[in-house]
């Protein structure tokens, strides 16, 4: 009897507790707390991506009442993988600008308000290589196939010139850098906004060998199924975030991070400075569309 009686008080405490934890840990309704995934290009390995983004986006989360939780891969392609696959809702991208994936739907509403960046390739600052042609033949590493900045204009400068590398993809610009000065590689192919951090975190000096036309950072999108009260939300946070001292510390904080030499903020964009990504797949080799 009274074995059958702990049974039942244990069976009811068991019950009980699980309905309490289903309670705790059920998944958040868009009706009464919108929560979305957010994907960030990997420009860095995933952890210096983490600390950069996740004290942003809590900030961001808190303040529009939008709740953004962080979504990414491995490498960059991982990530973008996600976004193709309608995974996330929001991203920090330039790899929809294609032709075929701007029928996707993918809206720009901002972008970081930085000086301009260039696709570069670098080698170190005492590398006999002075020139690109001197790459002919040799291993060449680059963060990975989606980079655009970082792998298509630079690899499309070199079929432009006839130079025939051995590509090697790297994951992320860390990927990429750590594996030239691993002696690997003789050459990367980067973003000089990523290239200039990592020289600063590791306090290494580059020879740039080629560098393009200044484009813009990478743009804020969001999916076209988020309703329009909710990017707004979003958006106003991104944009009033440097204007609030707290989250003016977190962006500071959050860029020194990375190698970051200020606090870029974030502001509007109504996608028209992506022209020159546009412009690109217009006349890439077939291989970089």
């Amino acid at each position: 009897m009274y074995r059958q009686s702990a049974k039942r008080l244990h069976g009811a405490i068991l019950s009980a507790a699980l309905a309490l934890a289903a309670t705790f840990f059920a998944p958040l309704s868009h009706a009464d707390d919108a929560s979305y995934r957010f994907s960030p290009v990997n420009q860095y390995d995933i952890k210096l991506t983490a600390a950069y983004w996740n004290p942003i986006i809590n900030y961001v989360s808190e303040q529009s009442g939008v709740k953004l939780n962080l979504k990414i891969g491995r490498t960059s392609a991982d990530t973008t993988s996600y976004v193709l696959a309608q995974e996330v809702e929001f991203v920090f991208s330039n790899h929809l600008f294609s032709p075929e994936r701007e029928k996707l739907g993918w809206r720009v509403f901002g972008r970081r308000e930085m000086a301009p960046v260039h696709g570069q390739i670098v080698v170190p600052a005492d590398s006999p290589i002075t020139d690109i042609s001197q790459l002919q033949g040799q291993e060449v590493a680059f963060p990975g196939p989606e980079a655009l900045i970082a792998y298509k204009f630079p690899y499309a400068q070199l079929l432009s010139k006839n130079i025939d590398v051995k590509v090697v993809f790297g994951g992320n610009q860390n990927g990429a850098l750590a594996q030239l000065f691993a002696g690997k590689v003789k050459a990367v192919g980067g973003n000089s906004q990523l290239i200039e951090g990592y020289a600063s975190r590791e306090n290494k000096k580059f020879r740039v060998l080629w560098s393009s036309e200044p484009l813009y950072d990478l743009a804020l999108m969001v999916s076209g199924k988020v309703p329009e009260k909710d990017v707004k939300a979003v958006a106003n946070a991104f944009f009033n975030m440097h204007k609030n001292p707290r989250g003016l510390e977190i962006l500071r904080q959050a860029s020194s991070e990375v190698g970051l030499s200020d606090a870029p903020h974030f502001i509007p964009s109504d996608g028209s400075e992506y022209g020159s990504y546009r412009r690109f797949y217009q006349s890439a080799p077939p291989s970089l569309r």
